[in-house]
């Protein structure tokens, strides 16, 4: 397989349909918190800490599944990761109490994060070097799909079937993904040398690693400073009636979706480019909401533009942590996971306190902006050293000991 126009193997769209049951399991409680809270007794706020839950057990379970999978077989851990993962929906579904309910977001969400990275790892490994961007594009491309179809399907199984039925649909997808890993995922062989912690964790001494991880969540986390409180901006600012909220939720998703095909199509060639003019296009989008968010039309409008800036820029960003981790594949995803999830923790805390502050919704918009100007600053400089020292150093290093063709 050589060349930019090399089919895509069908194991990379199986890990799409796998992130798909991920993400609309991570998305879809935005809309079932009143039923959640009612159920079990709580209030909304402690209801809204499942959706806590389950973004630090990504930031932690990232790194730690990565560690601890080091040197197991990609694809095992990829059948263990995902059959934990719909356990996990069954036992949300099933459970009786909020004690258990909050248990089964945790353990799902160290899964999820889990089979990220090594998901991501293997992507790439199937593809050639310059269809790593395209590869990603079409995995995170599931995600696109869940805020699309998954996150509304899952709203309206609990208004009309009750909660638990998102739970168990989203089991019944992760039932349909594992039996596509299990015969379609084709077994990578081992490196010739086995991966030790010291080695791959060397990545973590180049400057430019934290540079990319700084990037990714200064651009996610504006963005999601904003989008977190699209729904009340689209109602209490630009006056539109609370049955327009999910079709431009799910229009944000097209626009995701769109972003991630056109960014996963030009990045491996245009990295550095993709990155600064898509950062750039989510900033004038953002100040653009600011300004015009009164405006019922320019809301929707803008709200569809975001998806398309925002998720632009996901697979470069994916791309450039890969380029740069060299022979630690999987370290390299658990980074770049626990990086966006940092971004789409901090954020929306970021827009809240903007809030509490008195800006307004609008306000959510001005901040996130500030936040990819800044994710904009530290990518022009990450360029800058990249085309003053050219390759990382530790890639280099890594490429010294084990000669494998990389591009930082």
């Amino acid at each position: 397989m050589t060349g930019e126009r090399t089919r895509m193997p069908l194991a990379v769209h199986i890990l799409a349909l796998s992130v798909f049951a991920l993400g609309t399991s991570e998305f879809m409680l935005s809309g079932l918190l009143p039923p959640i809270a009612d159920d079990m007794g709580v209030t909304i706020p402690r209801a809204g800490l499942l959706i806590s839950a389950f973004a630090v057990g990504m930031v932690v379970g990232a790194p730690l599944l990565a560690v601890a999978t080091l040197r197991l077989p990609r694809r095992t851990t990829l059948v263990a990761l995902i059959a934990v993962f719909g356990l996990g929906q069954i036992a949300g579904a099933l459970a009786p109490t909020y004690t258990v309910l909050f248990a089964s977001r945790v353990v799902s969400a160290l899964a999820c994060a889990g089979f990220w990275a090594v998901g991501a790892a293997v992507a790439i490994a199937m593809v050639p070097q310059t269809s790593r961007a395209r590869a990603l594009s079409v995995m995170i491309g599931g995600l696109s799909i869940a805020n699309v179809l998954g996150v509304p399907a899952g709203a309206f199984l609990g208004e009309h079937l009750g909660w638990r039925s998102a739970f168990w649909a989203v089991g019944a997808a992760s039932a349909i993904a594992l039996a596509g890993v299990v015969t379609l995922i084709p077994r990578i062989p081992p490196p010739a040398e086995k991966p030790r912690l010291r080695r791959e964790a060397a990545i973590y001494r180049d400057p430019q690693v934290w540079l990319a991880v700084t990037v990714v969540m200064l651009s996610a986390g504006g963005v999601f400073c904003a989008f977190s409180y699209l729904s009340p901006l689209l109602t209490d600012v630009a006056g539109l009636d609370d049955g327009w909220v999910p079709g431009v939720l799910a229009l944000f998703g097209v626009g995701a979706f769109i972003g991630t095909t056109i960014g996963g199509r030009i990045a491996d060639a245009h990295l550095f480019g993709v990155l600064l003019t898509g950062i750039a296009a989510s900033t004038a989008v953002l100040v653009a909401l600011a300004l015009l968010g009164r405006y019922a039309v320019a809301a929707v409008a803008l709200s569809f533009l975001l998806g398309v800036a925002c998720f632009c820029t996901a697979p470069a960003l994916n791309a450039r942590l890969f380029n740069l981790a060299g022979a630690a594949p999987t370290l390299a995803g658990a980074t770049v996971t626990a990086a966006f999830n940092l971004g789409n923790a901090g954020g929306p805390w970021v827009g809240g306190a903007v809030i509490d502050g008195g800006f307004g919704y609008a306000g959510t918009a001005w901040a996130g902006a500030a936040m990819t100007v800044a994710g904009m600053a530290v990518a022009a400089v990450s360029l800058r050293l990249h085309r003053r020292g050219g390759p990382s150093r530790v890639v280099a290093a890594k490429n010294a000991n084990n000669p494998v063709r990389t591009q930082a």
